[in-house]
């Protein structure tokens, strides 16, 4: 699992699919996700996911040398298999309450499927904006599971509207579907700025011959006047 990354990951094809949004390990209360591990997964790998969660929560670290858990992340996938590695990795990092040093260090040393899990846990363990930068690395990488995953709960609570409009436009630009946006429906109601860069771009594609992707239009539908009860809003309810 340890090892310095320097360079992202290539990018998936747009066509590859993610998971489902609003079913990814970031929508899912850890209660859940472990009720379901446990009527999903075969005995041997329930027994695992007990003992790693079980250690976690023994030795939770946060600082210094790597904790057991952290190498138990590596493990999950071959131990419960790639459909439900996520999951597990969220609860392994939630079991262990890993602080936002932790988060930090497993998502800069880890595997591309190690730091998806990052940016899935974040809103359950992370309840400020304090790393909003693991978030920001993700969103200049031109991995679509990457970016699907940062674009989840914790960047719609805490980007400003300037980062967020941006990760909107690249999703669109790398061909992550805005389902996987959190929080898309109210965020882009009554915003004109975003309405603007959005027909900015689709006029750059047209000049181009280009298409213009069909999320594109879904979401500039979007950002006609919101109501009182859904006004656009970045953090806290403020544009920036």
């Amino acid at each position: 699992m340890r090892h310095p990354h320097t360079t992202h990951p290539p990018q998936n094809p747009p066509s590859e699919p993610a998971t489902p949004a609003h079913t990814t390990p970031a929508h899912t209360s850890p209660a859940d996700l472990r009720t379901a591990l446990d009527a999903r997964l075969g005995g041997a790998a329930r027994a695992w996911l007990d003992q790693a969660l079980e250690e976690a929560a023994t030795h939770p670290g946060g600082h210094g040398p790597i904790s057991v858990w952290e190498l138990r992340l590596a493990e999950a996938a071959r131990r419960c298999g790639p459909v439900h590695a996520d999951a597990a990795r969220v609860l392994i990092l939630h079991a262990a309450g890993a602080d936002t040093d932790a988060l930090a260090r497993v998502y800069h040393q880890g595997t591309a499927d190690e730091r998806r899990a990052v940016l899935y846990a974040l809103p359950h363990l992370v309840p400020g904006p304090e790393a909003l930068p693991l978030v920001e690395d993700a969103l200049r990488t031109n991995d679509t599971r990457l970016l699907a995953a940062a674009v989840g709960p914790y960047a719609a609570r805490h980007l400003d509207a300037h980062q967020w409009r941006h990760a909107v436009l690249k999703c669109l630009f790398t061909g992550v579907p805005v389902d996987h946006v959190a929080d898309l429906d109210r965020r882009s109601h009554g915003d004109g700025e975003l309405a603007r860069m959005l027909a900015d771009y689709a006029a750059e594609r047209t000049a181009a011959g280009r298409p213009v992707p069909e999320d594109l239009h879904r979401v500039l539908a979007l950002t006609g006047p919101a109501s009182p009860s859904r006004r656009p809003a970045g953090p806290h309810g403020k544009e920036s």
